[in-house]
């Protein structure tokens, strides 16, 4: 599988230190271990996190062809701030180098001649227009390329327009239970009845979505692929960190969804390893295919 993945490189940084991240990265890093080609289309600043940014991504075996040097931004960051229930938030400086990405032209060349499979974006880089009208040209450059949109939405880096638009072009979508239940209190009410199935029906079928995951946690997922949905429990650790859990999970189920297995045992797949990279500090830590086969298998 030949995949694209286009958005933010930053360093996440925690109270103990900084720690390479942003969702398309840590997703790539996770597809590439799968044995995928990913080429990951960012950018970093001319600095010495940007330096080490590069650095980072060579040790974990992704290719540098996507990456420009921003001269005049500096390279992104996240602050992490830990909530009392073991979510997250994220304080991110705008604008950043992540912002200021290029479309190189032997990439969009590649897409129009069919070598992609799949297109993965988010959706804090697509609050800079430059950034959405690029990923259009790439869904618009071939009838062949499918798109997973893992919207990862961020406090103040994203609209209700902006996901509307970015949805339109989703095979898969993947969110979690407390986006899914924002966006349709945006759209209907609080007061109005919320289920995850009506949520995934209504996406479904506004957007000509083929795949819905909603991650809901330590619970497992819902997913729903044509009218069909199943609750898929997860997996019980003892949770490290979960911060770049779900984006293991995006890469585990695309993984195993474009290689025609059943959604319902691919988000069990996808379960397996998000429990595992959230039971270790960071968001790509170690793991290897063995560990992750023996899970499943000891789990029945």
């Amino acid at each position: 599988m030949q995949v694209l993945s286009i958005g933010e490189v930053l360093w996440d940084i925690f109270p103990d230190g900084e720690r390479l991240g942003g969702a398309p990265l840590n997703f790539s890093a996770h597809l590439k271990r799968f044995g995928d080609e990913v080429i990951l289309l960012s950018s970093v600043g001319d600095d010495h996190r940007g330096r080490s940014a590069r650095e980072g991504m060579r040790q974990l075996g992704l290719s540098s062809l996507g990456m420009k040097v921003s001269p005049a931004l500096p390279t992104g960051t996240a602050v992490i701030i830990g909530e009392t229930d073991g979510s997250h938030r994220f304080a991110i400086p705008r604008p950043a180098a992540f912002d200021d990405l290029e479309l190189p032209p032997e990439i969009l060349e590649r897409a129009k001649s069919g070598s992609f499979d799949w297109l993965y974006f988010g959706t804090l880089v697509q609050m800079t227009r430059s950034v959405e009208q690029i990923t259009q040209a790439l869904v618009d450059s071939s009838d062949h390329l499918r798109c997973f949109y893992d919207m990862n939405l961020r406090e103040g880096h994203w609209s209700l327009d902006l996901v509307q638009r970015l949805a339109e072009s989703a095979s898969i979508l993947k969110t979690n239970h407390a986006e899914a239940e924002l966006l349709h209190d945006l759209i209907h009410g609080a007061n109005h009845h919320f289920s995850l199935q009506g949520f995934c029906m209504e996406w479904s079928q506004k957007h000509n979505i083929d795949v819905i995951c909603i991650t809901c946690g330590g619970e497992g997922c819902f997913v729903y692929e044509r009218g069909a949905v199943a609750s898929v429990p997860g997996w019980p650790v003892e949770v490290c960190d979960t911060v770049g859990a779900g984006d293991a999970f995006s890469a585990a189920f695309l993984h195993a969804y474009a290689n025609h297995w059943p959604v319902e045992r691919a988000a069990r797949y996808a379960n397996a390893l998000g429990a595992i990279v959230a039971s270790r500090a960071g968001a790509t830590p170690d793991w290897s295919m063995d560990e992750l086969e023996r899970m499943l298998g000891e789990q029945g």
